[in-house]
């Protein structure tokens, strides 16, 4: 699988509508594929089927939280080494450290900017990018 610079694959994960689309706005503007979950069931279904190159994940949503979902995603030995972003509004060092234990390469604090969004998407494709 070839990655370019630009048209990598992105699921957003996350309850609110105003976040989903935001990013969808940011993360289309910067050149990507755009696929949008409601939650962590919604999520499971889609990445089979959409196999994103990177998963933004929001911590706190119903059903199954965004631990939960992104360990689910990372035992599943096709998605495993895809980098996952857990999405949060608390910028707290615990959620962090929970996120790495589950398997997320980084963290954003909401609400975001298109720059920080773009930034974090090209740092985790560039690193991604020398594995051949």
């Amino acid at each position: 699988m070839s990655i370019t610079s630009s048209g990598l694959k992105v699921l957003v994960i996350d309850d609110s509508n105003t976040i989903r689309r935001s990013a969808e706005i940011f993360l289309k503007q910067g050149g990507h594929e755009v696929l949008l979950a409601e939650d962590g069931f919604d999520a499971l279904s889609k990445v089979n089927d959409f196999q994103p190159h990177l998963i933004f994940c929001d911590i706190l949503m119903p059903r199954l939280d965004g631990y939960q979902t992104c360990a689910i995603i990372k035992r599943n030995t096709r998605f495993s080494n895809v980098p996952i972003v857990m999405l949060s509004s608390k910028d707290g060092v615990f959620d962090k450290a929970r996120g790495r234990m589950v398997g997320s390469q980084d963290y954003l604090t909401k609400p975001f900017t298109k720059d920080q969004l773009l930034q974090t998407v090209q740092e985790l494709s560039s690193t991604n990018q020398g594995v051949t």
